[in-house]
């Protein structure tokens, strides 16, 4: 499915820029293809420009659909393009949206608390400077930055302020700690 939208995206694109297209032409062309196939959903006009707008954004940097954002559901595409300011970070959010297998709300926690550049504050050297198993043990104790801005506490919170802000919010808490994260009572 991705890979027929993005055809119909570059199809829609260049015959709108070298035509001169209307919008009237997207409504026909939504139109069309439903009467072609009726039993597939997604070719409503709203679609349609979402699917050339996709396709506009990457093609800006690949000719074909990048692999990471071909392998993830349409609506984690749209998601990703409307809340991204480049490839660079779309193509990130695709991949760890495939690594941690993220549903849309888990990957929406994670656009929305702008994982890609606390990502970027922890760059390291370690794969450059450090073997392998060196490499592994340094990426352990130097774990990712967390951001729990969820939890509304004011600067002189009691540890157990905390305890129960973290333990009403567990759901966003679980989710910050990221996959691999085992709680043990």
């Amino acid at each position: 499915m991705i890979e027929l939208y993005w055809e119909i995206g570059k199809d829609v694109s260049q015959k709108s820029k070298v035509a001169n297209w209307g919008t009237s032409i997207i409504e026909q062309i939504s139109t069309d293809l439903r009467a072609d196939f009726p039993e597939m959903k997604g070719f409503s006009r709203r679609n349609l420009y979402a699917i050339r707008q996709w396709f506009e954004f990457y093609s800006q940097e690949f000719e074909f659909v990048p692999q990471a954002a071909a392998q993830i559901p349409w609506g984690h595409n749209r998601l990703i393009m409307n809340k991204t300011d480049n490839v660079e970070e779309a193509i990130f959010y695709s991949n760890q949206t495939i690594k941690n297998g993220w549903s849309r709300i888990q990957l929406e926690s994670q656009l929305e608390s702008n994982l890609f550049s606390r990502k970027n504050l922890s760059l390291n050297n370690f794969e450059t400077t450090l073997s392998n198993d060196q490499r592994k043990l340094a990426t352990q104790i130097l774990k990712d930055p967390y951001n729990f801005d969820f939890i509304n506490l004011h600067d002189e919170a009691v540890e157990r302020e905390i305890e129960n802000e973290l333990t009403e919010n567990i759901t966003d808490f679980l989710i910050e700690l990221g996959k691999g994260f085992a709680l043990a009572k």
